[in-house]
């Protein structure tokens, strides 16, 4: 017989209350999820549902490893770690982009030296200007972005931007649009076959809820 239990990790933070949100909207229970207090495993009761909370990358970490079967994470940590799972649907919240900004009025493609670009997110950088044949330097960058071309480490950022306005407040604005961003479903390859009409059964009420 199929084993029912299915187990589902949530990116914790902006995407974990939307993610709730469709949760309840399909139908389930998600009260332990709304009183979570400390907690980081949850319960869906009458549907032998856990709900996983964990940081982006630990959720495709999770699901590539089979310990949960199906993870809600942003298109930016997929497209910046990959791995080995199946992205099922554009859930259609957590909508933002990855952008290139640099310093008000600058123009990041002038000129033939290599500019350096500071970023948290050196795969997707050097994917983008790759597919454009352009040579840069990448800077791996931890905290504040926005820093790096303020005190001369870098000619432009790679980053996420969801309004502009900690670009516009640092002097910097968008100069050219990356990829568009927001929160996908997806789900460990072995436990699809596995666990498959379990899945079926709630991927199915996730994809009606969208319509």
């Amino acid at each position: 017989m199929e084993n029912r239990k299915v187990r589902i990790a949530l990116t914790k933070g902006r995407i974990e209350d939307k993610a709730v949100e469709l949760l309840e909207k399909i139908g389930y229970d998600v009260s332990e999820l709304r009183n979570k207090g400390r907690r980081l495993i949850l319960n869906i009761p009458n549907e032998g549902i856990e709900v996983v909370l964990a940081k982006a990358a630990d959720v495709i970490t999770y699901v590539e490893h089979g310990v949960c079967d199906l993870g809600i994470v942003g298109k930016d940590t997929i497209m910046e770690h990959g791995g080995k799972f199946y992205e099922i649907a554009d859930l259609g919240f957590g909508k933002c982009e990855f952008a290139l900004a640099v310093k008000k009025g600058a123009d990041f493609y002038e000129g033939y030296g290599v500019k350096t670009v500071a970023t948290k997110y050196p795969e997707v950088t050097r994917m983008f200007f790759e597919e454009r044949g352009i040579d840069v330097d990448i800077v791996k960058i931890e905290g504040s972005v926005e820093l790096a071309p303020l005190v001369g480490l870098a000619d432009g950022i790679v980053d996420i931007v969801e309004t502009g306005t900690t670009l516009r407040e640092n002097g910097l604005e968008v100069f050219d649009h990356v990829a568009p961003i927001s929160a996908r479903l997806i789900v460990n390859t072995v436990s699809v076959k596995l666990k498959q009409e379990r899945i079926l059964e709630i991927v199915g009420l996730i994809k009606e809820s969208l319509k």
